[in-house]
């Protein structure tokens, strides 16, 4: 999920949500520089599209950038981080740390990313002895053998793998195998006739790969041979993926089988070996996701010749690494990736660049700074409290449903009840002291950060599950619910609105902003179409009635039917892909609501800037998804994003909220006006 930030309220309050040293009174400041009405167009009508309303005036004044594919309040928290991000960075660089410190691998990471002199006279030596281990491959067993180093690099293959819970036993740590090895964002770009993916499948064939095989020195010729090949073999592979929809069926995907069993679906891999090649150890037993892909890479191993094969692994690793390599790399990745599928007109700076990368590679050294400038205290318990306001009215929602028998709701309040709250950052920090870098090669320091990742991720198997780990950095702006452990996580960064100091939002607005598009909406992932599926352990079970189970995939339906109806560039929102996250943002909003009527605020009824209570707190919603995007953003987003676009979650989910209709008087006819007996009503 996604947020947005609060115009500047004071000189004292420069930065976030948590600067709380303002000593002024910020009461009249913060209603003269209203960030709801700021961002409202008052000549838009709520009734025809609310999130117009809502944002429009901010949207007229505040374009897309060159740089990015979307612009709005998560991009603006984002630069806040960065610019703090790089103050921490630029000041490792002045230190003459002791080599293995976080502060030494933070300051080294930066200069060699920023570097551009030497990364320019290296060119593709970094890479050589990637590219000669393939150059040396001669059979089928070699093959897969560099299938399985090239996976400790985060370079992609037909292999894809990875260590996480058993989802029917979520104390213990497994092997999983999922579809991988194509290079377009999703199957549907080899298939789909639309403009967009058209576009983008003639552009990989016609330019991108092209000039891949160029930066590895092939003539013209061969890189158009080599570049036709390729393709077909990825088709050949996306012919037997799954569709973004199919991949949500969690009991589909799971498909449990010794290592004899993956063994018929695809005799010419020696699994035992490879798996050991990846580092997993002791393998005996595996979760295959599609096992109708792994019968297809069976056959691709004969199909097509080892020299195809090898220009396969060759443009993977040169598109894996291009962006840390010499700058024609660096533009053509970007021309593709960032301009012909998402839009962007211009690269990022550079320093933004590295600073992403390194963030992605060690988020965590760079989350113990931050957390200690930027997250105080009682913020972190304002949102641990309100979790809790969450949690209760939850329950309350739960027993008055007229749909479901008493035995599934008293497993489901057993379920709410042990949902796990992570709040702002880990209690546990990782350990980053068997991770090197240096100074000399960037793209070297990426490889060794990813091959970290991959081994910290391997060395789970055959070890208790460790509950405490988060999956995000407290400095990122999302936040997540893992069935496995039935936990909501929920990052700093989050709840964060720039230029606005937290004590001085009123509930209305942060109940809407974080109770509502966070806090709710992760929580009702535990009882979406698939997160319901798991039990309060996290184990991947039956514990619904049956008849309950029917009369929730009815309301399920009406929802997959409204949200199929919506049309964007000529393409329709999936609404079977995108049921589980509209299902939580319809769950976060009638929650957070029902939690925002018990506050003091709401009972004394009074309005700011003209604004009831009820309002702000929809308006609030309304701010955390206030932003635009490029046409080809959207379009990418609608065939590879199980979330619908920004504007669908606001406009979409209030149109089956009665009280949405009351506070803002929308009469039959207007636009949003939806039948009472079409609105969805689930939790």
């Amino acid at each position: 999920m996604k947020k947005i930030p609060l115009s500047a309220v004071a000189a004292c309050a420069v930065f976030a949500l948590w600067l709380s040293s303002c000593k002024q009174d910020m009461t009249k400041t913060y209603e003269a520089n209203d960030p709801l009405i700021k961002n409202m167009d008052k000549l838009a009508k709520p009734g025809d599209d609310f999130f117009l309303y809502a944002n429009g005036k901010w949207l007229k004044e505040n374009p897309i950038p060159g740089a990015y594919s979307s612009w709005g309040i998560g991009n603006l928290v984002q630069e806040d981080l960065r610019t703090k991000l790089k103050k921490i960075n630029e000041d490792a660089l002045k230190e003459n740390a002791a080599k293995g410190t976080n502060t030494q691998k933070i300051g080294d990471f930066y200069y060699s990313g920023m570097d551009t002199v030497n990364i320019e006279k290296q060119g593709l030596n970094p890479l050589k002895d990637e590219l000669a281990k393939v150059d040396n491959i001669k059979d089928v067993k070699a093959l897969v053998a560099e299938f399985a180093y090239l996976e400790t690099i985060g370079v992609k293959t037909p292999i894809g793998a990875y260590a996480s819970q058993d989802d029917r036993n979520s104390d213990k740590i497994m092997l999983q195998l999922y579809q991988s090895g194509i290079g377009l964002p999703n199957r549907d770009y080899y298939y789909n006739t639309d403009e967009h993916t058209a576009a983008v499948r003639n552009d990989y064939q016609q330019k991108h790969m092209p000039a891949l095989f160029k930066f590895l020195g092939y003539t013209d010729d061969a890189a158009k041979a080599a570049t036709q090949k390729t393709y077909e073999l990825e088709k050949f592979l996306a012919d037997s993926s799954r569709k973004l929809e199919d991949l949500r069926n969690p009991y589909r995907n799971y498909n449990k089988m010794p290592v004899a069993g993956l063994t018929k679906l695809a005799p010419l891999v020696d699994w035992k070996t490879t798996f050991q090649k990846m580092d997993y150890k002791n393998v005996d037993t595996v979760i295959v996701g599609q096992p109708e892909y792994y019968r297809a890479v069976n056959t691709a191993l004969t199909k097509y010749s080892i020299d195809d094969w090898k220009n396969y692994l060759r443009k993977n690793i040169v598109s894996e690494f291009s962006p840390y390599l010499a700058k024609a790399m660096v533009d053509e990745n970007f021309r593709f990736y960032g301009t012909v599928i998402s839009g962007r007109k211009e690269q990022l700076p550079r320093w933004k660049q590295v600073l992403d990368i390194e963030n992605a590679l060690m988020g965590e050294v760079l989350g113990q700074i931050f957390v200690k400038e930027y997250f105080p205290d009682q913020t972190k318990k304002r949102y641990a409290d309100m979790v809790e306001a969450i949690r209760s009215t939850f329950k309350e929602h739960i027993e008055k449903l007229d749909w479901m028998s008493t035995k599934t709701k008293e497993r489901a309040y057993g379920k709410l009840a042990k949902v796990y709250p992570k709040v702002g950052f880990p209690d546990h920090w990782k350990d980053y002291s068997s991770l090197d870098i240096d100074r000399l090669s960037y793209v070297q320091n990426v490889i060794r950060g990813s091959k970290f990742a991959h081994k910290f991720n391997a060395d789970k198997l055959g070890k208790p599950v460790d509950r405490t780990e988060w999956g995000m950095t407290p400095q990122t702006y999302n936040a997540y619910y893992n069935p496995s452990n039935n936990e909501i996580v929920l990052p700093a960064a989050i709840f964060m609105i720039p230029g606005a100091v937290d004590a001085n939002v009123d509930d209305a607005v942060v109940y809407g902003y974080g109770a509502a598009s966070t806090i709710g909406h992760e929580i009702t992932h535990g009882f979406d179409d698939q997160g319901r599926q798991y039990d309060e352990k996290g184990n991947l079970k039956e514990w619904w009635q049956a008849q309950d189970s029917v009369k929730f995939a009815q309301r399920a339906q009406m929802l997959i039917e409204q949200f199929n109806g919506y049309k964007v560039n000529d393409l329709h929102v999936n609404g079977k892909a995108t049921l589980g996250e509209n299902i939580a943002d319809l769950g976060g909003i009638v929650i957070g609501l029902d939690a925002f009527k018990k506050t003091k605020q709401y009972k004394e009824g009074k309005t700011i800037n003209g604004l009831t209570p009820t309002q702000r707190y929809f308006m609030g919603y309304a701010l955390g998804w206030l932003g635009h995007d490029r046409k080809e953003a959207l379009s990418n987003q609608l065939l590879v994003d199980v979330h619908s676009p920004g504007f669908m979650r606001v406009n979409g989910p209030f149109t089956d909220v009665p009280e949405f209709y009351e506070a803002f008087k929308i009469k039959k006819g207007d636009k949003m006006w939806l039948d009472p007996a079409k609105r969805v009503k689930i939790w």
